[in-house]
């Protein structure tokens, strides 16, 4: 099982924009020199907390600065920009990093977003679907292009001096184009089918309950087969909220117990938007739980791992007792409420934890 590393990221607003930048780049340096084998970045454009609008532009600022961890989307909003800059945007960072990006795409989830753009009322999923085959067709095609849509057409017929240069954009550095993937946090996501059928990869969201990722695999597998493509699970991304401490009693504290925890600031501000869009299923064991019982404490409980080395080892050693194998580990970063606690959580997780769980994963995997 290899490690990751996931920001959304979310930081109280009151701090200074610049700082929290500054700390977010700090957070993917240290990982690459812990060598975590990738990093996400989500975006979003109109939430003072969730406050990096780029995640194409972050991974580009992350280029000169690192020099083995894979940088990604997750996600890059197709809907809200033209898929002209996305394929060019895209394919230049895949060239900064030299084949060292991952493309994670999304339709959009933040109503504000959406309302800002003038898209609240739109078929994002129908301007994602079509959004994606636009950048596929420009990266796969020479100029002068003509493709057409529903949503955007795009022309350089008119225009295209071909001998120069000119009515091409650039390509990827993959070929024949960077890993494509998805992100759920739908206990039952048919989105999974679909990105299994075009055989891209799948992240499965921190914010999930564990009881709800078999469902995951099995859509992911099922659209798998029907797109004739191998279900592999070194291709699973699997994100969970870990906090690992030199000692139990820190770990609880900072991870959730103490009412400054950054993670308690992480998940009230998650739930409140779940909570107000009616979306808090994800979190739930059971689904006739009501909205009321999932408390902080219940989610401190369900979805945090935290603790010592040992601690932490033992909760994802029973996370994949309970779903089988997966290709990668995401850890979520959060608030460097405390930047000598956070940094020591991801240095442990490289060092201490990870080499523990995969030595025991081959130990059981030997005695079977």
């Amino acid at each position: 099982m290899k490690l990751g590393f996931f920001i959304m990221p979310v930081h109280p607003p009151a701090r200074p924009y610049a700082e929290t930048l500054k700390e977010d780049r700090e957070a993917f340096i240290l990982a690459d020199r812990l060598r975590y084998s990738e990093g996400y970045c989500g975006e979003h454009l109109t939430d003072l907390a969730e406050n990096v609008p780029s995640s194409l532009t972050f991974c580009a600022s992350l280029a000169g600065f690192t020099s083995r961890i894979k940088l990604g989307t997750a996600v890059a909003n197709l809907p809200f920009s033209h898929p002209v800059l996305l394929a060019t945007q895209a394919a230049l960072v895949d060239n900064l990093l030299e084949g060292r990006f991952l493309f994670g795409i999304g339709a959009g989830v933040l109503p504000s977003d959406a309302e800002a753009l003038e898209l609240l009322d739109a078929d994002r999923g129908a301007m994602f679907a079509e959004a994606i085959d636009h950048i596929l067709a420009l990266w796969a095609s020479a100029p002068p292009y003509n493709l057409t849509g529903k949503y955007w057409n795009i022309s350089t017929m008119r225009t295209a001096w071909p001998e120069i240069g000119l009515g091409g954009i650039v390509k990827p550095f993959q070929k024949p184009h960077p890993p494509i993937l998805g992100t759920s946090s739908d206990p039952n996501s048919k989105g999974l089918i679909a990105l299994g059928r075009r055989g891209w990869w799948p992240i499965s969201s921190h914010f999930l309950h564990a009881s709800h990722l078999p469902s995951q695999w099995r859509n992911y597998a099922q659209g798998c087969g029907e797109g004739g493509h191998q279900a592999d699970r070194a291709n699973w991304r699997v994100a969970r909220s870990i906090f690992v401490a030199d000692d139990d009693k820190t770990a609880r504290a900072y991870g959730g117990g103490d009412a400054k925890s950054p993670y308690r600031f992480y998940m009230s501000q998650l739930t409140a938007k779940l909570r107000r869009g009616k979306k808090l299923g994800c979190f739930k064991l059971r689904p006739e739980m009501t909205d009321d019982d999932v408390t902080f404490d219940y989610i401190f409980d369900n979805l945090i791992i935290c603790g010592g080395v040992n601690r932490v080892v033992d909760g994802i050693l029973a996370l994949h007792e309970k779903i089988g194998d997966f290709g990668t580990l995401l850890y979520c970063g959060m608030d460097w409420a405390d930047p000598a606690l956070a940094k020591r959580s991801m240095e442990l997780m490289a060092e201490k934890v990870m080499p523990a769980v995969n030595a025991a994963i081959g130990a059981r995997a030997a005695a079977e």
